[in-house]
């Protein structure tokens, strides 16, 4: 797995022009069957990869906060919302809240999260591969499949199955 995650960006790099290409297609001229296609290989590749080998995601970025998530885990460790700000969060420059550093805080050494019942909505929803309307996210997956080697399979898979 790490040899994947190492490789990761020069494959998304090299594949770029290709995806964008793709991408803009796809948002010109989605097609009506698209949101069954997407659930569809987002399971078949979640049914091979595991998150747990490389937790990739919790190593390199970090996820937004938006208010739900701060009360929920605020709730979680007792804390005042203020107080789970001040503590692991910070705005950034689009005035979200984002951790203040990565890897994540909350990841184990095991790659387990300590919040997971709690995690961000973000984090539930990465790589938001099974989004419904998936064309209007390209942007986040293009940055995705730098990140994720799921992310970069499924749209490897999609490109071959969907002809634009």
């Amino acid at each position: 797995m790490q040899d994947i995650i190492q490789n990761l960006p020069k494959l998304s790099k090299d594949k770029h022009k290709e995806n964008k290409t793709f991408f803009t297609k796809l948002k010109k001229k989605p097609p009506k069957q698209l949101d069954y296609i997407m659930q569809e290989l987002h399971e078949d590749e979640f049914n091979q990869t595991d998150c747990l080998k490389c937790a990739n995601c919790c190593k390199t970025t970090g996820p937004l906060f938006t208010d739900k998530d701060v009360d929920r885990i605020a709730k979680h460790f007792r804390l005042k919302p203020s107080q789970f700000i001040e503590q692991y969060l910070r705005i950034d420059e689009d005035n979200d809240y984002v951790l203040q550093s990565v890897p994540c805080t909350f990841l184990g050494a095991d790659n387990y999260c300590s919040i997971y019942e709690v995690r961000p909505k973000a984090c539930r929803e990465f790589p938001h591969t099974d989004r419904k309307k998936f064309q209007q996210i390209s942007n986040l997956t293009m940055k995705n499949v730098a990140i994720c080697p799921a992310a970069y399979n499924i749209v490897e898979e999609m490109k071959r199955r969907i002809k634009l």
